[in-house]
């Protein structure tokens, strides 16, 4: 069995979208990480040819936008990314906190700016 902590296990990291990361676990087949953003701060739009992703709200708010449409997104808020879907998110004023599955994981190889 895998266990991992999000204070011991998971160490932040900036990914290329320019979110701040921390993966709590990474399978051939799937990934989970939190990924959070400061207030008003945005990730670069971009897609992933290969993942499909879920983005899971935990905290704060933002807009959230997946191929020119925008919708408010807050604590509670699952938002289903298909693969090629160009999406960002833009925290509110109280930045945003939020739960990434992909599938399959993560790479910064399948992430591709537009």
């Amino acid at each position: 069995m895998e266990i991992r902590n999000r204070e011991s296990d998971a160490t932040p990291f900036t990914t290329k979208d320019g979110s701040t990361i921390r993966e709590y676990l990474h399978t051939e087949r799937q990934s989970l990480a939190e990924a959070s953003l400061a207030a008003g701060q945005a990730t670069r739009r971009h897609s992933h040819r290969l993942s499909e992703e879920i983005y899971l709200l935990l905290e704060g708010s933002g807009l959230m936008e997946l191929d020119g449409d925008e919708r408010e997104v807050g604590p509670g808020d699952a938002v289903l990314i298909p693969p090629g879907g160009r999406h960002q998110i833009t925290a509110g004023p109280a930045g945003v906190r939020f739960l990434c599955c992909c599938a399959p994981p993560y790479s910064d190889e399948d992430t591709y700016f537009t």
